[in-house]
């Protein structure tokens, strides 16, 4: 007779590939993401529509939380089995940051039109998300997913259509 191994359910066989610690490099990349953002804060854009109020401020306070928790899971859950950033990861992320900092120079140049808008909202998603992927970090995948979608309404309800 066969003795069937129980198969634990994909959450919990998937937390047991993590332990707590401090990846440096899901923080450096959140901190290069939020660069703009903190000159932003400090000195106001020309034209600067996204300091008005907003249409989906239940929509943004979630994307809050679930940012919070993409940085968190990104810099303190660790994949016991961690392998090397593939460069492939690296540069993609790299790209998509650049791509963001580009649509900051269009803004403070006073450029608010939909593809700036969306050179704000998308890339920067897409460098942590790519980020989690390169790292196997898949709690901060989905984290991230859902703080993108939120993001992404935030963008396009307020500024798009």
């Amino acid at each position: 007779m066969h003795k069937h191994r129980e198969r634990q359910p994909f959450l919990r066989s998937e937390v047991k590939n993590y332990k707590p610690g401090f990846d440096v490099g899901g923080l450096i990349v959140f901190l290069i993401i939020m660069i703009p953002d903190f000159v932003w804060f400090a000195l106001p854009a020309p034209n600067d529509i996204l300091r008005g109020d907003s249409a989906t401020e239940t929509v943004d306070a979630a994307g809050s939380v679930f940012q919070f928790l993409t940085i968190a899971a990104l810099c303190v859950l660790i994949r016991k089995e961690r392998l090397a950033l593939k460069r492939g990861y690296i540069i993609a992320a790299g790209i998509c940051v650049l791509i963001y900092y580009a649509g900051w120079a269009l803004y403070y140049s006073g450029l608010t039109a939909p593809p700036v808008i969306a050179a704000l909202t998308l890339p920067p998603c897409l460098a942590l998300l790519l980020y989690a992927v390169g790292r196997r970090n898949f709690a901060a995948v989905i984290f991230g997913s859902i703080f993108t979608l939120c993001h992404l309404i935030y963008g396009t309800v307020n500024f798009i259509i």
